[in-house]
């Protein structure tokens, strides 16, 4: 038996390319500590939290946990949960959609991540220091691992007042590009929901599809992930996880995030519905190196470089697409060894991958219904801390 420093450490180097066979028949997962789940998403409902979540723990040959909890919606009627329906991802749409897409492109020569933003963008401006002088230029994976300068976030109801309402996401992305930069490129760590609305129209400008039609067609159909997309059929609203009331509704099959809804409920930063066996079956296409059921989606060295920190910037825990751990997180836990790599949303949902042990967690909870007022980060780290006390060698 290797021992877990030892296994880690060839991860690290390798990347997330493979673990041996051999290493993972080492792992053994106590089922009955995972029971300790049920108690802790009965708290948070208790709490009133959320209203209910679906869960999978799970690794790349079996399903230890899989449950639905509580109620998809409280109002204006109760409805149960069940494991079968869409949640709203949020940012879980930055690094399954946009930032897969985003290397596929790089993959097949189309894009390079060292590429300048203005190549795609003309009018993405640079930063202006204190003395009058201005930066270098922002690259791709300056927008991927949140380092581009760009603001975290701007007003929907402003844009919307210039772009009108739809905006296209050209107008949109021209005019988050104009916006005053706060920091030179690769200097500070700011989470930029801005970066990945324009990664989100750099795909369809290459591509020549939508960010929506391009990870349909070279991600979520090749993978048979039917359930998730960016815009519900109606066949599919109905089983749509609703989320805050707005006029007096619930937003049911239509993007929570406002800048998301401002273009039509398609873009980089938010906007995908998907299920818990639908994302299963993506994680379980990332820990075999990028290919499920002999469909070969991206390369496992693409893999690597989006779940590993490439900078020495102060707070940097962003690769190109994936959060990644370094100490105590509040997706990872406090047990899981550094490396594990995932992703949360604003709307309750993660996905946390351990590569030292291939186990994964996908918890989908909706936090913002009827209100939003739900805290799960709390959840989140105890969730991956039972299913970390659950692993024996």
């Amino acid at each position: 038996m290797i021992p877990l420093k030892t296994l880690y450490s060839y991860i690290l180097v390798l990347g997330f390319a493979a673990l041996l066979p051999a290493q993972i028949e080492s792992i053994i997962v106590n089922r009955n500590h995972l029971t300790y789940i049920d108690g802790v998403i009965e708290r948070a409902i208790e709490k009133e939290d959320i209203p209910g979540a679906a869960i999978i723990v799970a690794d790349t040959k079996n399903i230890y946990y899989r449950k639905a909890f509580g109620h998809c919606q409280l109002v204006p009627n109760r409805q149960k949960m069940q494991l079968d329906m869409l949640f709203d991802m949020a940012s879980v749409t930055k690094p399954v959609a946009t930032a897969t897409s985003v290397m596929i492109l790089v993959e097949r020569g189309d894009l390079r991540l060292t590429d300048r933003v203005s190549d795609y963008v003309d009018s993405f401006s640079r930063y202006i220091a204190k003395d009058s002088s201005m930066s270098s230029e922002a690259r791709i994976y300056h927008l991927l691992n949140h380092t581009s300068g760009l603001p975290a976030y701007t007003n929907a109801e402003t844009a919307a007042k210039v772009l009108g309402t739809p905006a296209s996401r050209k107008a949109i992305v021209d005019y988050l590009a104009r916006l005053p930069k706060l920091s030179a490129p690769g200097d500070k760590y700011r989470y930029s929901c801005l970066g990945y609305i324009t990664l989100g129209y750099i795909v369809e400008k290459i591509s020549g599809l939508t960010l929506q039609e391009f990870s349909q067609k070279n991600i979520f159909e090749p993978l048979n992930m039917e359930n998730t997309t960016f815009i519900p059929s109606d066949s599919l609203r109905s089983l749509c996880v609703p989320t805050e009331l707005v006029d007096g509704k619930p937003l049911r099959g239509v993007v929570h995030d406002p800048l998301a809804r401002l273009q039509g409920g398609i873009s980089g930063n938010a906007g995908l519905f998907s299920t818990v066996d639908d994302l299963s079956t993506f994680v379980r296409m990332l820990m075999n190196g990028g290919t499920l059921s002999d469909i070969r989606i991206i390369s496992p060295l693409s893999i690597a470089r989006m779940s590993e920190t490439l900078s020495n910037i102060p707070n940097l825990r962003y690769g190109y697409g994936w959060v990644v751990k370094k100490g105590i997180s509040w997706v990872g836990g406090d047990l899981f060894p550094d490396g594990g790599f995932g992703h949360t949303g604003y709307t309750g949902t993660s996905v946390w991958i351990d590569p030292s042990t291939e186990l994964y967690v996908v918890l989908l909870c909706n936090r913002v219904h009827p209100e939003d007022d739900g805290s799960v980060s709390w959840l989140r780290s105890s969730i991956a801390n039972i299913v970390a006390g659950a692993v024996c060698f």
